[in-house]
């Protein structure tokens, strides 16, 4: 093709003007969702229902702030004992013992079947079974005794029955993490002479974090929600204690969006330690 032949070609393709695609009814939705939070962000502030001032009043008031306390260290409580638990119950079901993974199976199948608020009834009531526990050999003599209700009071009884019931949970996050590793991996590893500690550190672990990760932190904060739950022992968490204070002032909304304030601070601190405990353990797989 000669050059004097081109020449108008080139000439129309220069004239073509590039039109973007046009997305209308991606902004007609955006302007509807904008509308809708205005509406929401100006009933918040005119609405006197809502009264902010009775909520600035008790957001930070000694009671409430003592029932923060109480709501993290039973949340504490309840994911450390789970998943030290659960990982346990994880290793037993991947066992190649039929007894160990039979009894975890068990243990899986009954503590996600009974709803947690039974669990906690349960182990809040157990001294009407067991008046006291004793200690010693089985089947044979007891070497101290101590009364159920002493060693189990409400607040241990309220740990126990949250961290059981995640334990159940947490076995098969754990569980599933380790088995999504590829076995292929671990056997190339040990073909290639790697000790199995620095395979399970190195390979598995790291692999098996990017899965568990993520659902860890949604049982986490579930748990935070969860521990809601024991306002059945009268004890005095976050939501028992503003129930309390709006039984005695009849402030119910204002009392309600206290609560509401500190669940939202609570979730989101771990939602970004999740974030970055996400973005350490998916270093080799981002781009």
């Amino acid at each position: 093709m000669s050059t004097a032949t081109r020449a108008p070609e080139v000439e129309e393709e220069s004239a073509l003007r590039v039109v973007p695609v046009r997305h209308p009814w991606r902004w007609v939705f955006s302007a509807v969702v904008l509308v809708l939070l205005a509406m929401a962000g100006h009933a918040l502030v005119t609405n006197t229902a809502f009264d902010w001032p009775t909520f600035a009043d008790y957001v930070f008031y000694p009671s409430v702030l003592e029932a923060v306390l109480l709501t993290i260290e039973l949340t504490a409580l309840g994911i450390v004992i789970g998943f030290v638990l659960g990982t346990v119950f994880a290793l037993m079901r991947m066992s190649s013992s039929p007894l160990l993974r039979a009894v975890s199976w068990a243990y899986i199948w009954i503590f996600r079947s009974v709803p947690l608020i039974l669990q906690l009834l349960f182990w809040y009531n157990l001294a009407i079974l067991y008046n006291q526990l004793s200690f010693g050999i089985p089947f044979g003599p007891s070497f101290f005794s101590v009364g159920t209700q002493d060693l189990i009071p409400p607040l241990a009884a309220a740990a126990l029955g949250l961290s059981l019931h995640q334990a159940a949970y947490s076995a098969e996050i754990v569980r599933s993490g380790f088995i999504s590793v590829d076995a292929g991996q671990r056997e190339a590893a040990a073909a290639l002479g790697i000790p199995r500690r620095r395979q399970f550190f190195r390979i598995v672990l790291p692999q098996a974090m990017r899965t568990i990760v993520p659902a860890a932190a949604n049982e986490i904060i579930g748990m935070v929600k969860g521990t809601s739950v024991v306002y059945i022992m009268a004890l005095p968490e976050l939501f028992y204690q503003v129930q309390v204070i709006y039984t005695r002032n009849g402030r119910v909304i204002p009392l309600l969006l206290v609560a509401t304030f500190w669940y939202l601070l609570i979730t989101s601190v771990l939602s970004i330690v999740q974030h970055y405990v996400e973005r350490h353990y998916g270093k080799g797989v981002r781009r």
